[in-house]
């Protein structure tokens, strides 16, 4: 049997500099499994909760110490002896330990770096890509990625109201030539900022950050660079936003009402917010996801919001199919996604493996998703490290979408170079298409 014979945790740092949980899984063989934990700027308020140290004399009281003892001592003692393999009751094991509906008491990061790292000692054991591994003999999807290529919102300190400005290359045949189509339309938005005395410094995720004066300006200078790399808008290279609202709510500091908080003082309801996203969706037909365009709490402006713009799954409506994306609302947990497939919520979920805390927990919420035909989009955080696990559970998922950032800082680029790397593993097998990621709005 391969069996756990010693885990060690580490305080790291992660993309913004903060500290961050990373984990060494020894087994009886001398293998080991290493995994870091990222964090998020923009987070949910039902996420699994990091442990933070809280003493401001040391990183400001970000330091994870805490979370690395939680690690190194309780978690250690009660995984230790375990089989590699036990995926399921390891996780279990630090879910109970823990006994706390939010993983607070020992720290969603140091249980997910644990969980993490057995996959990975799993994998190595056997000689295997993680992705294989988890995934199986018959895995060979590879994701689109949405590559964030301009930044406001929380993740940069501009004028731009909406965090993530996104590109997919939807009419690639194959993720080498989609890795090309975005990196080129990436250095062609770099050239027209310039051109335009505007600045190319970028955000946490390393898309650009200049100031721009509206949503509009902003989806038309992507769509100029789009055009200008010599790609067709929305047939080749179509546009996907993350507004990341509930940031709106907090700013408007009244439940289900919404700020522009950058561009605008004035506070508006939920119905309101619902017909500026209609509008918007009108006007820029580029557009072909939304993500997080309400908040975490208003579940009634999701749901008309739901009905205006998606398309139910075989319906022969004129309504425009808009893949409507929940992160916050649905924090990768099964109780949540449960709630907005009872009431026709969104069509799509993000993917985030610290909003559950871990490996096991995230893989169910996935299939729970597939099952019920919701889209896929596995997702980095604002704070990353150049741990790649994403890239392979996307992979072994099957769940044919991928955040992981912009094309720049190596935080990022580690991700899309991992699945370059495993399209090359896959051969000929592997397949890459439109279809396969949007399924629910076909």
């Amino acid at each position: 049997m391969a069996s756990i014979t010693h885990i060690h945790a580490r305080e790291i740092l992660d993309s913004r500099g903060n500290p961050t949980i990373e984990v060494d899984v020894v087994l009886n063989s001398s293998v080991l499994g290493r995994a870091a934990v990222p964090a998020g700027a923009s987070t949910g308020i039902n996420e699994a909760n990091e442990l933070r140290d809280g003493d401001k004399n040391r990183y400001l009281g970000k330091g994870v110490l805490k979370a690395v003892e939680n690690v190194n001592t309780e978690i250690s003692e009660a995984i230790i002896g375990h089989s590699v393999f036990n995926q399921i009751g390891i996780d279990q094991t630090m879910i109970e330990l823990d006994n706390t509906p939010s993983k607070k008491r020992l720290g969603a990061n140091a249980i997910l770096g644990v969980s993490l790292a057995v996959a990975k000692a799993a994998a190595n054991e056997l000689g295997l890509p993680l992705y294989r591994y988890l995934g199986g003999p018959g895995v060979h999807q590879l994701p689109i990625p949405m590559a964030n290529i301009l930044n406001g919102g929380a993740h940069a300190d501009n004028t731009v109201d909406i965090q993530e400005f996104m590109i997919m290359p939807v009419g690639a045949t194959s993720y080498r030539e989609a890795l090309r189509h975005i990196t080129e339309v990436f250095h062609t938005l770099k050239k027209l900022l310039k051109e335009r005395g505007l600045n190319t410094n970028i955000g946490d995720e390393g898309g650009f950050a200049p100031n721009l004066s509206s949503t509009d300006e902003t989806i038309a200078l992507i769509t100029e660079a789009i055009e200008k790399a010599g790609y067709q808008p929305k047939q080749d290279i179509a546009i996907a936003l993350d507004a990341a609202a509930s940031e709106m709510t907090h700013a408007a500091g009244k439940p289900n009402t919404y700020q522009f908080w950058k561009s605008s003082k004035n506070i508006i309801s939920s119905e309101a917010m619902v017909t500026y996203w209609t509008e918007l969706l009108n006007r820029h037909k580029t557009i072909i996801s939304l993500e997080d365009p309400l908040s975490e709490t208003d579940w009634e402006g999701w749901k008309l919001l739901t009905e205006k713009v998606c398309a139910p799954t075989h319906s022969t409506a004129s309504r425009r199919p808009i893949q409507l994306v929940g992160d916050d609302l649905f924090v990768t947990n099964p109780t949540f996604l449960q709630k907005g497939l009872k009431h026709n919520i969104a069509n799509a979920i993000l993917i985030k493996l610290n909003q559950i805390g871990t490996l096991s927990e995230t893989l169910n919420v996935i299939r729970m998703a597939q099952t019920h035909r919701y889209g896929v989009v596995l997702s980095h955080r604002s704070g990353e490290t150049e741990d790649t696990t994403i890239a392979h559970l996307a992979v072994a998922a099957g769940a044919a979408q991928i955040k992981t950032g912009s094309l720049s800082r190596s935080d990022r680029l580690a991700k899309y170079n991992e699945l370059l790397r495993i399209e090359e593993d896959l051969e000929n097998h592997a397949s890459f298409n439109k279809a396969a990621s949007f399924y629910n709005i076909e």
